[in-house]
């Protein structure tokens, strides 16, 4: 080891490296560990109690359902978290962890659970395991027999009368015990807890509200059909105020792996490939439970022709709607941009105030009052120009209808951005052929457009990929409308997330196994084009920079 000082300015050199000009290592050192203040101790004291409370309150319901994998993650990244803000070290970490976390909570897991899903018959009769389709099947099949017990009932909710989960109250007619019944079977209450009326009716119990006749009667589907298990076989209501335990008439055979009807002696087996109790004459029983289908939901897409008709033909509309959506919104703007642009012009300010205000305005509302606009007997539009269009009852009218609304909504953001743009392009440029003689014109497509485009193209993607799942402009207009009458489910305007709407919420059951599976396409999609344009972008920088 060698120290060596030589004066002002010099550099002490040892074994271990140098330090800097003039500089002592300890004071280098505490260039990087700044003092904490009381109010850094504070707000650190804060968010990690936070984290450590919503870490205590995910852990339960982790051990609850023995779910230990995911309960060892939780307590390693909170201790992670711990680790990283009580020690001075890791400085770039303590910024980048929090939002690499939120990163992987709302993008990465909702993408990776949508495409777990797309492999899977997830739906309306195929939610839950095979139990609860057993459950289910049986429960559903309760009849009243004779001599079957019948309870005084009354029907309450744990929580808002108009949309709490409904609970049946009843009444043992031969000790006078109450009990609480739901989907998940009964629970004995205790007698201190409930105030029982004449006939046996309670009134009131803690922790319940008792509906009213009026309050019950608007929920009177929801009563009827409401099974609450029993041992016995399963309680269900008989109007508004009496209930009876009756008695399945279908049963599950573990031996045969089948469901019975013990009245007409039909049988269901199961098949683990469908998820579903299948009968001979290929009959299925609604209840079904949910199991990996593989590419089935893919395969479907491409080759099934009630949805890969379309699909398809939703997909050319889905590019022509995002691709003219884009392109002529940018036109639009583009061109009121260099109007204003023009040293010409007077009263640029008001101007442009005057054109943004359909961008300040809220879309949603505004997509309403287009709708409204383009109605055919009594909108503005065809009472303004004298026309009887029926704009949206016809496939390409509703398409231009559409676009023209888009191109209102759309104009003003491509406006603001252009003008930033121009603005920024060096005047010398435009001058300088005008000077070599070319016209206002090719000055524009030589040099102003693809600077424009050079640093507008990232802003046009963007705005490609969010039309391209625009479900807004669609719902809020034409609902995907119109449908032709043999095929209720895909209409002239739908978009691929439309489309994906009406499948998975659709009035002809829930299909969320099919809908990931389209996602995945959209999101394929969206994620090729993008690439492929950026791609592009990059090229004409390097060749304009």
């Amino acid at each position: 080891m060698s120290t060596k000082l030589s004066g002002p300015g010099s550099t002490r050199t040892s074994g271990r490296g140098p330090v800097g000009p003039g500089l002592p290592r300890t004071a280098r050192t505490a260039r990087h560990h700044a003092p904490v203040t009381a109010t850094g101790l504070v707000v650190k004291v804060i968010l990690l109690g936070l984290v450590a409370g919503i870490a205590l309150w995910a852990a339960f319901p982790l051990v609850e359902a023995e779910k230990w994998v995911g309960l060892a993650l939780l307590a390693a990244t909170t201790a992670g978290l711990f680790y990283l803000y009580l020690t001075p070290r890791h400085i770039p970490a303590k910024y980048l962890v929090p939002g690499t976390l939120f990163l992987i909570a709302f993008q990465v897991f909702p993408v990776l659970y949508t495409a777990s899903t797309a492999f899977t018959n997830f739906g309306d009769g195929h939610r839950g395991s095979k139990d609860d389709a057993v459950v289910a099947i049986q429960s559903s099949s309760v009849k009243q027999v004779p001599g079957s017990t019948e309870y005084a009932l009354s029907v309450a909710t744990a929580g808002d009368p108009a949309t709490g989960a409904l609970v049946f109250l009843v009444t043992d007619p031969a000790t006078g015990a109450v009990s609480a019944g739901d989907a998940d079977g009964l629970r004995r209450l205790d007698a201190a807890d409930v105030t029982v009326g004449s006939g046996g009716k309670v009134t009131a119990a803690d922790g319940y509200t008792v509906l009213n006749f009026g309050q019950a009667s608007a929920r009177s589907q929801e009563i009827t059909d409401l099974v609450v298990p029993t041992a016995g076989g399963a309680l269900r209501s008989s109007g508004l105020s009496r209930a009876y335990e009756g008695r399945a008439i279908r049963a599950y055979d573990a031996g045969c792996d089948c469901v019975t009807d013990s009245e007409s002696g039909k049988r269901w087996t199961a098949d683990e490939a469908t998820g579903s109790f299948v009968a001979a004459d290929g009959e299925r029983l609604a209840q079904g439970w949910q199991v990996n289908v593989g590419l089935e939901n893919f395969s479907r897409v491409l080759t099934d022709p009630n949805i890969s008709g379309p699909f398809f033909g939703t997909l050319l509309w889905n590019f022509a709607f995002a691709i003219g959506s884009t392109g002529f919104t940018f036109g639009l703007g583009m061109a009121i941009a260099l109007a204003l642009h023009s040293p010409r012009m007077r009263g640029t300010n008001l101007y442009r105030v005057l054109l943004i205000l359909p961008y300040a305005m809220p879309s949603f509302a505004m997509l309403l009052v287009w709708r409204d606009m383009f109605n055919t007997d009594f909108g503005l539009i065809n009472n303004l120009f004298g026309l009887g269009v029926d704009w949206f009852g016809q496939d390409w009218s509703a398409r231009a209808a559409v676009l023209l609304v888009q191109l209102w909504l759309g104009y003003p953001y491509m406006f603001l951005v252009a003008t930033g743009a121009l603005q920024a392009i060096p005047k010398e440029l435009t001058e300088a052929t005008s000077v070599d003689g070319a016209s206002p014109w090719q000055s524009f497509r030589a040099v102003t457009l693809p600077l424009l485009l050079v640093a507008l193209s990232p802003l046009l993607i963007a705005s490609f990929a969010y039309n391209f799942n625009n479900i807004n402009a669609i719902w809020l207009t034409t609902e995907g409308g119109p449908f032709p009458a043999d095929n209720p489910r895909n209409g002239a305007t739908d978009l691929l997330i439309t489309y994906t709407y009406r499948l998975a919420f659709g009035a002809q059951g829930a299909e969320f196994g099919m809908a990931a599976a389209v996602s995945i396409f959209i999101f394929a999609i969206v994620a090729t084009v993008s690439a492929i344009s950026f791609r592009n972008t990059r090229k004409q920088e390097e060749v304009y920079s």
